[in-house]
């Protein structure tokens, strides 16, 4: 009989509490009571966490798309996972193409031209439908699962925090509205003061507007517990920023190797055809009085290519590793402008050089950095480690 009473007082207060929200949310819209704003940090860190979210839902749509372009496909592939189930597995466009290539020119004699080159054709996309299922598969592990982790994970709990610091702050100006109007009642019966009945009127409000202090008190602290939470949740953006430009580098790899590997199985094939006799060659019977012309890989390329920066993170890696492992210092280039999230870390300007250093118990993400007076912490996936 007592947990059912209690059950009852605790559902009539939760009901009491909805209700009291629900007024205080209307009358706002209304322009009827006041509303509490939020400071200006918190403001833009709950504007960069949205904006986060947004755009990096839009990107891992988009390159969900480009990995495997057909709907149907995702479609089911999203449901297997849902499931916990491995997607029986098919051929994939270019591995299809390769196998039909390849019956076909069994069909029409290997020991015929067209047989032949049509077996060579299809051996080589094959070859480019295992280069893709790699694509797919490097791409889902370090680029679209930590993009997905963040949309699923982090930023659910911060829109948990933020609707409970939303219903903090309706709790926080509803009871500064109940002060506002018990102090109006105190201060009109206290003009009313002609008869005894009106003085005990004036000791009832009186100790309502008592009541309703308390009551802000307790409100105003519940509501900056609340937005010191969501606040530290929201600062966290900074580094999963920083995380995904690190799962963006491997995804930019991962594309690298997958486009060398495609020009040359098609390289070695063009050089395959080009072993057929001339005659082979020209189109519909007609003679060609061109030669085809071989596909090679320009020295412009070569030497541009060669002047760029690795996109592979191996190096970087490993100076990183390196400097954590020991106690002294490196001298470290800016790549990109960083503004601080907190006083903890430092504002970065691209190209400018710090000096930069690993302490115990840092996150793997993270290096201290330095410039003249200032140090802070800093982004290791802003840096280039020079020698």
């Amino acid at each position: 009989m007592n947990i059912m009473d209690f059950n009852m007082k605790k559902l009539a207060a939760d009901a009491g509490t909805f209700l009291s929200r629900a007024v205080q949310f209307t009358e706002e819209k209304l322009g009827q009571a006041e509303k509490t704003e939020l400071d200006a940090h918190l403001e833009n860190l709950l504007s960069k966490a949205e904006c986060t979210k947004q755009w990096t839902e839009k990107i891992m749509k988009q390159t969900e798309v480009l990995l495997q372009p057909n709907p149907n496909a995702r479609i089911e592939e999203f449901f297997y996972e849902k499931l916990d189930r491995k997607a029986p597995s098919r051929m994939n466009n270019p591995e299809l193409l390769g196998q039909y290539m390849i019956d076909a020119g069994n069909e029409f004699g290997p020991g015929t031209a067209y047989g032949n080159a049509l077996i060579k054709c299809g051996e080589t996309q094959k070859q480019i439908g295992t280069a893709d299922r790699e694509l797919i598969q490097t791409s889902a592990i370090n680029f679209l699962t930590p993009l997905r982790n963040f949309i699923e994970g982090d930023y659910k709990t911060i829109t948990k925090e933020r609707k409970l610091l939303q219903n903090k702050r309706l709790d926080l100006d509803a009871a500064k509205t109940r002060l506002k109007k018990a102090k109006v009642a105190e201060a009109r019966a206290a003009q009313l003061n002609t008869s005894q009945p009106e003085e005990n009127n004036i000791m009832i409000w009186a100790e309502e507007v008592t009541k309703s202090e308390q009551e802000v008190r307790i409100t105003q602290s519940e509501f900056d517990r609340q937005a010191e939470i969501t606040r530290l949740l929201l600062e966290g953006i900074s580094s999963t920023h920083a995380h995904h430009l690190r799962c963006l580098n491997d995804f930019v790899e991962a594309q690298m190797t997958y486009y060398a590997q495609c020009y040359k199985y098609m390289l070695d094939l063009q050089k395959q055809l080009g072993s057929f006799p001339s005659t082979f060659l020209s189109n519909n019977n007609q003679s060609s009085s061109a030669p085809v012309q071989s596909i090679s890989t320009p020295s412009v390329l070569a030497s541009a290519s060669a002047s760029l920066p690795s996109v592979s993170n191996s190096v970087v890696t490993s100076g990183i590793s390196e400097l954590k492992s020991s106690s002294g210092s490196r001298k470290a280039r800016v790549l990109y402008d960083y503004d601080a999230a907190n006083s903890s870390e430092l504002s970065l300007l691209a190209d400018e050089v710090i000096t930069v250093y690993s302490m115990p118990g840092m996150d793997s993400d993270w290096l201290m950095g330095e410039r003249g007076n200032q140090k802070g912490k800093v982004p290791i996936t802003y840096l280039e480690l020079l020698n």
